[in-house]
């Protein structure tokens, strides 16, 4: 007795077991409550139909309503992804790219500083360039490159009120240009300063990155994966359409034949 007890006082502190035991026990006390009522008036399989028919179709709004606004159970949401980074000696050459859309950057527009897709893009490209992980880094951190421009293409358009409508989307990329960043050297007491670097005092504030000129410029071009963030709700929402559906119809086949032993009586 005393170990029970143990065991469920440790049980009450740890939050995810709580958590857990916590929607459990409301989920009962809420349906069982209906099914009891439900059950001494209508009868216990007939009381169980009803009450699974009220909560799938609750259920089925709850989906609708996450679905249509993309709330509640969430999949992954949109992000950009790397899909090859190029080298070449000038930021206007990306004849040499795999993607046939960045060859010619014509078409493509150019995104300023402060622009969301810019800043999404360039976040994306970061991590793709410094990451420990990442097959096509390129620099150890970010101080080690400047930022020269930033495109994009495709995609819907936002000001567009056919863009509103839901369907596919057409695919959409971006593109950003960076260039090795000319060094800074913090000079210490009796050091000089080295050729080709730009050098500054103990404790003076360091100068805005400059690129080197004759560097090679490394464009990143991403493409932008819209994820699956309304899928989970759109599960839920169909499948629970799906058990209403069936409890729906063995509802409808129960009264019918009830309805047909009751004529049967009436005749005899």
């Amino acid at each position: 007795m005393t170990s029970a007890a143990s065991l469920a006082l440790t049980i009450t502190w740890d939050p995810t077991i709580r958590g857990i035991l916590v929607v459990l026990v409301s989920f009962l006390v809420l349906c069982g409550s209906v099914y009891l009522v439900l059950g001494t008036d209508l009868g216990s399989r007939l009381g169980f139909l009803v009450a699974a028919a009220g909560f799938w179709g609750w259920m089925v709004i709850m989906g609708a309503a996450w679905w249509a606004y993309g709330i509640g159970l969430e999949g992954p949401g949109p992000t950009w992804q790397v899909r090859e980074v190029l080298t070449s000696s000038s930021a206007t050459d990306t004849s040499a790219a795999a993607l046939p859309e960045a060859r010619d950057l014509s078409d493509w527009r150019e995104l300023p500083e402060g622009d969301v897709v810019r800043g999404e893009a360039q976040t994306a490209a970061d991590e793709a360039l410094t990451g420990e992980d990442s097959p096509v880094a390129r620099f150890e951190t970010t101080a080690g490159y400047v930022t020269l421009n930033a495109f994009a293409v495709g995609g819907r358009d936002p000001d567009s009120i056919v863009s509103r409508i839901p369907g596919p989307s057409p695919a959409q990329y971006a593109l950003v240009q960076v260039q090795r960043a000319v060094e800074v050297v913090t000079l210490e007491e009796g050091q000089t300063c080295p050729a080709g670097g730009t050098c500054i005092e103990f404790g003076e504030a360091p100068p805005p990155a400059e690129p080197v000129e004759e560097a090679q410029t490394v464009s990143v071009i991403l493409v932008r994966d819209l994820g699956s963030s309304r899928l989970p709700s759109a599960i839920v929402t169909l499948s629970s359409l799906a058990i209403f559906a069936i409890v729906c119809s063995s509802l409808h086949r129960r009264d019918k034949l009830a309805t047909e032993h009751r004529e049967q009586s009436t005749t005899v």
